[in-house]
């Protein structure tokens, strides 16, 4: 078996390497037709998109401070109790998402 999966690994680097090359003969376009291009051509850089993402971030920041002041003064301290807290009550995450320990982790520092 080990012998098996040694083979399999060697295999797959190299058509993880030939793939995008696979990929253009069939005619696909490869990267962001509209990525650093379209900044470069508005002058701006990547600096305003972060400005805008840190700014959603803080906004975001703000709107659950009291929410997890509340949910850490009725007894939940640990990361993943928090996360659970925040999810029973159908808060999402900046970007949608379920609340996980990590971005938990992420928003306390934040937070302060």
């Amino acid at each position: 078996m080990a012998l098996v999966a040694q083979a399999e690994r060697e295999a797959i680097s190299p058509r993880t390497k030939d793939a995008p090359a696979v990929a253009q003969a069939r005619g696909t376009k490869l990267g962001n037709p509209n990525g650093a291009a379209a900044l470069r051509r508005a002058g701006k850089g990547g600096s305003a998109l972060r400005e805008a993402a840190a700014a959603n971030a803080d906004q975001h920041e703000a709107d659950l401070a009291k929410v997890v002041s509340d949910i850490r003064t009725s007894g939940a301290i640990s990361l993943r109790a928090i996360a659970r807290a925040l999810t029973a009550r159908g808060m999402l995450t900046r970007r949608g998402g379920q609340w996980q320990v990590s971005n938990m982790r992420n928003l306390l520092e934040r937070l302060g």
